[in-house]
């Protein structure tokens, strides 16, 4: 598969998680930081997606350690959060 089909492949799944906060963390980090990714990276970042979404979340949130296989790699972009935009709060 070629890489930009691959990332398409990505993308797609990484904005069709179940739930909008999964789609809003992984879709959202997918979307800002992807495009300079190679091979390696997106590796790593298709073997996340297998995961759970609520191990992902509590990962990248802090809330519980990332196992060995996702310590390292983009997992420390991934927890940085700052790729997500708040909604707009009300006047």
């Amino acid at each position: 598969m070629n890489h930009d089909t691959r990332l398409k492949r990505l993308r797609f799944r990484a904005w069709h998680r179940g739930t909008r906060e999964a789609d809003l963390l992984i879709g959202g980090f997918f979307d800002a930081r992807a495009a300079g990714w190679n091979e390696g990276e997106l590796d790593w970042f298709e073997t996340l997606l297998e995961e759970q979404d609520v191990d992902i979340i509590m990962w990248a949130m802090g809330s519980a350690p990332p196992p060995t296989a996702f310590a390292g790699g983009l997992m420390p972009e991934m927890q940085r959060i700052d790729y997500l935009t708040p909604p707009a709060q009300p006047a």
